[in-house]
C-alpha cells in the first residue's frame, strides 16, 4: 500500500516539475488554494501534529505537487521500550506483562488523504492508511502488515454535523484517552482497556463503521457510531481471522453501538478549556460468561471523563497551562477480566517558558479485575492479583519539527491478574516521528 502510494506521489510530482520545465523558467510560485492541514486528521477525538511540525518541508515541492492535487501523503513511524527496574528478566515463556522481560515494539502508518474538490464536494475528505505493528511480545501485539483506515468524511452546515464512513479505528474518534489530545503524547501515560475489551476498534486494528457527530448550543456535542465488533477474544485473535483488515464482517462478529454526549469548550483568552464526556458501548456480539461457560451477548461498556484547564500560563497562546482530569469506566464482570478504571491525571502543556511543545503529566490509575474471572483462577490452584494500581510520570518531549521522544517511569502494584508476581517498577521510552 505504502509502495503504490508513494508511486503514485512521484508521478504527480513528475507531472508537475515537467510542466515547469516546458514553460521555461520558473517564475514565483502561485500560492495554494487550500490550506493542507484540511488533507490532516479529520474529525477525530485526538489531533495528529500539523504537517509544518514534520520532518518533510510543507514548503517542499513533494508537498506542495501533491497539495496543487488536493492531496497529501504522510508517514508516521515509532519504537518503543519498556523494562522492569526492580528484578531481572524472566524467561519467554513465563512472561505474563509488557516490560518483565525487555520489550521492544515498532511501527509505521503510511496516510494518504485527498480532499475531493475535483468530485465538488466541500468539507469532505477520502482517507486511506495502512499499518504495519511489530513487537517482541506476542501478547502485547497484534503483529501484522494490514489496512488502518479506509473511510469517507464530510462535515455538513459550517461543520456542525461531522460523517465519517468505511473502515476506522476509533480509538482516536471516541472517549479521548490520549494526554492533552494529541497523538503525539498520547503514549506516555497509561490508559483504559475496556472500550477495546468491549470491542471497539483500535490501532492497529480497524473495523466498518459509521460514525457521525452533531454539535449541539452551548458548546455541546453528541456523537454516535454503527461498527462492526472486533473478535470477542481481542487484537491478536482479530488479526488471524483477517490478515488483511478488509474482511467486512468475520462470522461471529455483530454489531457494536456506540453512544457519547459531552461539553467541550476550547480554551480562550476569557475561558479555560473543558471537556465532559460519557458514553456508553452495547456489543451484541457473543462473548464467553465465565460463570456459566456459555455464550451470552449484550456485552456493554460505560465511562465519564473530564479534563479542566487549571491555570493559563500564555496569555497570547491560552491552551498552554495546568490541567487536571478523571476516569471512570466499567464493564460487565461475567464477559470481561478487566471490570472497572479509575483514573486522576495532573498534566502541564509547556511546562517551561522555552519548550512550548512538550507535557510533563503525572497519572494515577487502579484497575479492578473481575471477580468472578479471578474467583475461577484461584478455584483452578492458581494465584491471582484482584487489581491493579499504577503511578506515572511522563514528558514528552519535542525534539525537532516531527520528532518526538516521550519518557515515563511507572510504579504497578499487580502487573497481572495471573499468577500474582511481584511489583513493578517499569521504564518507558516511546520515539515517534512524523514525517
Amino acid at each position: 500500500m505504502l509502495a503504490a502510494a508513494l508511486l503514485l506521489c512521484a508521478g504527480i510530482v513528475s507531472n508537475a516539475q515537467g510542466n515547469e520545465a516546458s514553460q521555461g523558467p520558473a517564475g514565483p510560485q502561485k500560492p495554494a488554494a487550500r490550506s493542507i492541514e484540511d488533507l490532516n486528521y479529520q474529525g477525530g477525538d485526538d489531533a495528529m501534529p500539523p504537517f509544518t511540525d514534520s520532518l518533510i518541508d510543507v514548503h517542499s515541492t513533494f508537498r506542495q505537487a501533491l497539495l496543487h492535487k488536493g492531496m497529501a501523503l504522510r508517514l508516521i513511524s515509532g519504537v518503543q521500550y519498556t523494562q522492569n527496574a526492580l528484578d531481572g528478566p524472566v524467561p519467554g515463556n513465563q512472561q505474563v506483562y509488557v516490560g518483565q522481560s525487555e520489550y521492544a515494539s515498532s511501527f509505521a502508518q503510511p496516510i494518504f488523504t485527498a480532499d475531493l474538490h475535483r468530485l465538488h464536494l466541500e468539507h469532505a475528505q477520502f482517507c486511506f492508511g495502512g499499518a504495519w505493528n511489530w513487537t517482541t511480545w506476542k501478547p502485547a501485539g497484534p503483529k501484522t502488515l494490514q489496512l488502518w483506515a479506509l473511510y469517507f468524511y464530510k462535515a455538513f452546515g459550517q461543520d456542525r454535523v461531522e460523517m465519517k464512513a468505511g473502515y476506522v479505528a476509533n480509538n482516536l474518534n471516541f472517549i479521548g484517552l490520549n494526554v492533552g489530545g494529541s497523538t503525539a503524547n498520547g503514549a506516555q501515560g497509561v490508559y483504559a482497556v475496556l472500550p477495546f475489551e468491549v470491542g471497539m476498534s483500535y490501532y492497529p486494528t480497524t473495523a466498518p463503521s459509521l460514525n457521525v457527530r452533531v454539535r449541539g448550543p452551548g458548546h455541546s456535542y453528541f456523537k454516535t457510531a454503527t461498527q462492526r465488533s472486533l473478535d470477542p477474544n481481542g487484537g491478536t485473535a482479530e488479526v488471524t481471522r483477517n490478515h488483511t483488515g478488509f474482511r467486512f464482517a468475520p462470522h461471529g462478529d455483530k454489531l457494536l453501538l456506540i453512544e457519547e454526549g459531552g461539553y467541550v469548550r476550547a480554551a480562550a483568552a476569557d475561558a479555560h478549556k473543558t471537556w465532559f464526556r460519557a458514553g456508553y458501548l452495547h456489543n451484541s456480539t457473543a462473548f464467553s460468561n465465565v460463570a456459566t461457560g456459555k455464550p451470552q451477548t449484550n456485552n456493554y461498556c460505560a465511562y465519564a471523563l473530564m479534563d479542566y484547564q487549571l491555570l493559563q500560563t500564555d496569555r497570547e497562546h491560552p491552551g498552554r497551562g495546568l490541567y487536571a482530569g478523571g476516569s471512570l469506566m466499567t464493564a460487565p464482570e461475567a464477559m470481561n477480566p478487566y471490570a472497572r478504571y479509575y483514573e486522576a491525571r495532573v498534566y502541564k502543556e509547556a511546562p517551561f517558558r522555552a519548550r512550548p511543545d512538550d507535557v510533563l503529566s503525572v497519572i494515577t490509575s487502579r484497575t479492578g479485575y473481575s471477580k468472578l474471572y479471578t474467583d475461577s483462577l484461584v478455584s483452578q490452584g492458581k494465584t491471582v492479583w484482584r487489581a491493579s494500581t499504577t503511578i506515572t510520570g511522563g514528558y514528552s518531549l519535542r525534539a525537532s519539527p516531527g520528532n518526538y521522544l516521550s519518557l515515563a517511569v511507572s510504579y504497578i502494584d499487580g502487573p497481572a491478574i495471573s499468577p500474582r508476581v511481584p511489583n513493578a517498577l517499569n521504564v518507558i521510552a516511546n520515539w515517534t516521528q512524523y514525517f
